[in-house]
């Protein structure tokens, strides 16, 4: 597998039904944990640069640590950032909202 294309602001819909084969006792936990693995898988970040807004925490925590929702829209968009060691890319996953994302 090669480097994953250049991509501005996309829109996926993260399947979490498998969380509930496991115990209930940090779903939540884990669901923030699999939208974080999703997308430094889909767009070639590492997991601690990809940022997750508040919405999207508070939508997954919104039905308490032992149920979160089965699936979630979110929005990602890729910004290149220079810090002390060099630039790096940084993921920001925000909830989609389809009249607020322009096409």
């Amino acid at each position: 597998m090669g480097v994953p294309k250049e991509k501005d602001g996309v829109i996926y819909t993260i399947n979490l039904r498998r969380l509930y084969w496991g115990r209930r006792s940090n779903r939540a936990k884990r669901a923030v944990r699999m939208v974080r693995e999703f997308v430094a898988r889909h767009f070639g970040v590492e997991p601690e640069d990809v940022k997750i807004d508040n919405t999207v925490n508070n939508y997954l925590w919104s039905g308490s640590i032992t149920k979160p929702p089965a699936r979630v829209q979110v929005y990602v968009t890729v910004k290149t950032e220079s810090g002390e060691e060099g630039e790096r890319k940084v993921a920001y996953v925000t909830l989609a909202n389809v009249k607020d994302v322009e096409d």
